[in-house]
């Protein structure tokens, strides 16, 4: 499928299903609304997989894993041969979200969408589209052709998942330098000045941070993204890895499956997908705030509240996977727990 169909064909989420979930909510022997947030992610879960019977059976995490040319500016602490090393611990399973997500019950789906170096261990998905994004300082990160791809890869790897039978997907990824990459999406897509938007990543100094925002700085006055477009911004000073979680979203939407968003990168990459379908915001649930700068400004412009606020900045998915126990313990609730009527007393009533 070609980006423009993929996002005609996506429909908005079930009203019909979360309506049912609600009075299923209130029915339980609970008072009315008291897990929250928690309750708010079943119901949209279910308007998401078009049913009121909820299914968290099957978790995978989808770590999107490329490197971005902007690390030869000194935006980072490590250099991007990292990428490499850790996509290969996802693979093994021995990274730090495998650990988590081995926890959770969920599989690790790593995918070199873009890593300099190739990853040969088994258990990472072979999708690079190029080794690497170009130097977004001083040239567009992307064609346009190689970011359609990375999106659409995206996509097929939620189709195939979807065909697994997996019901809940969570967003990861690894890439030195996405943080920067992510800033610079942050300042054109929400109209911020770079410094406000730019953190220090995986613990840059003082004068690294500066070259960061320099380098953010430099990209938007030599590429000119075009805020209104999504696909144009993400070519010109995005990553491979978000354009790949942009279509996880996108997929998610497609095919019923809702999503968990994770920090700041793929909350960004959630962004861009909303920007380039509206609809598709009805598959997102956010799981966690990112101690990045720009962490709550882009939940914000989303409209999501996130129900973990650990001042979590790892990466990789890990807070989008330590939301997964949460959920599995509302589903519980929701689909185990007695009613009002089987404990024979009154229930709540909504008072205005």
């Amino acid at each position: 499928m070609k980006l423009d169909e993929v996002i005609s064909a996506i429909q908005p989420a079930d009203e019909r299903a979360m309506e049912t979930a609600r009075v299923r909510w209130d029915a339980v022997a609970h008072p009315l609304h008291s897990l929250g947030l928690l309750e708010d992610a079943i119901v949209k879960i279910a308007g998401a997989q078009g049913t009121d019977h909820v299914s968290l059976e099957k978790k995978a995490v989808v770590a999107m894993c490329a490197d971005n040319g902007v690390v030869a500016e000194g935006v980072t602490q490590s250099g991007q041969d990292v990428t490499a090393v850790v996509a290969n611990h996802m693979g093994m399973g021995t990274s730090s979200v495998c650990r988590m997500a081995k926890v959770a019950g969920a599989r690790v789906v790593p995918v070199d969408v873009g890593v300099a170096v190739p990853v040969e261990t088994e258990g990472v998905l072979q999708r690079c589209v190029r080794r690497g994004t170009r130097n977004l300082a001083v040239e567009p990160a992307m064609t346009e052709e190689e970011c359609l791809q990375a999106i659409l890869t995206g996509v097929d790897v939620v189709k195939d998942l979807k065909d697994q039978g997996y019901t809940l997907l969570a967003t990861g990824e690894m890439g030195i330098g996405n943080t920067t990459t992510s800033a610079a999406l942050v300042s054109v897509l929400l109209g911020r000045d770079p410094a406000e938007v730019t953190g220090r990543g995986a613990g840059l100094s003082s004068e690294g941070l500066n070259r960061k925002v320099d380098a953010i700085r430099r990209g938007i006055a030599v590429n000119k993204p075009d805020s209104a477009d999504a696909v144009d911004t993400l070519r010109k000073v995005g990553g491979l890895d978000i354009a790949g979680l942009v279509g996880v979203f996108l997929g998610g939407a497609l095919y019923h499956v809702p999503v968990l968003i994770d920090g700041l990168i793929s909350s960004v990459a959630a962004l861009a997908a909303v920007r380039l379908c509206p609809d598709a915001k009805g598959y997102m649930l956010a799981s966690h705030i990112s101690n990045e700068p720009a962490g709550r400004l882009v939940l914000e412009a989303l409209g999501l509240k996130p129900a973990i606020c650990a001042e979590m900045c790892l990466g990789e998915g890990t807070g989008a996977v330590a939301m997964m126990p949460l959920l599995d313990m509302a589903l519980a609730m929701y689909g185990e727990m007695c009613s009002f009527d089987d404990y024979e007393i009154d229930a709540y009533e909504h008072l205005t």
